[in-house]
């Protein structure tokens, strides 16, 4: 596939995706990748991954389902052993490759997809409710408290 600077395209369906799909609230959904084999400039094999992909999370402030929509774009150098590891680029995450040569792609897909999801996924549109939260500074002023927790410690500075 590196020498023949081999490349594909599609979609694959979330639902596909077992070890991405236990991360999920929902597996609905198509992932779309672009997938480019290739030799940089040094002679290193590398695998460029670009996959787009709306995946449906559970909000942890609200603890309700949303879609998130996700994108990777990688360049994954590919190496035998772990020595190779020192010897690529900056910007190159490894990959390892196993001895026959083999190489899952749909792993691959899922396992930069899994690397690209947030700890803690939140809806960016997401508010607490009031209950959580409680009245807001605003209110509290506005029921008319007067009375300050700090004047009992301005009363015992003048003494």
């Amino acid at each position: 596939m590196v020498s023949a600077r081999r490349s594909f395209q599609g979609e694959l369906p979330v639902v596909a995706m077992k070890r991405l799909g236990e991360a999920l609230a929902s597996t609905e959904g198509t992932a779309q990748y672009e997938l480019d084999f290739g030799r940089d400039e040094f002679g290193t094999s590398y695998l460029d991954v670009r996959v787009q992909a709306p995946l449906t999370v559970t909000c942890q402030r609200t603890l309700e389902p949303f879609v998130l929509p996700v994108t990777v774009n990688n360049r994954l150098g590919l190496i035998r052993s772990e020595r190779e590891e020192a010897a690529l680029p900056p910007n190159v995450e490894p990959l390892l490759v196993a001895d026959d040569s083999k190489l899952s792609l749909l792993d691959v897909i899922e396992d930069e997809l899994l690397l690209a999801m947030p700890l803690v996924p939140v809806n960016p549109d997401s508010t607490l409710p009031e209950e959580v939260v409680g009245p807001s500074p605003e209110e509290i002023s506005s029921e008319g408290r007067s009375d300050n927790p700090f004047a009992v410690l301005r009363e015992l500075k003048k003494t």
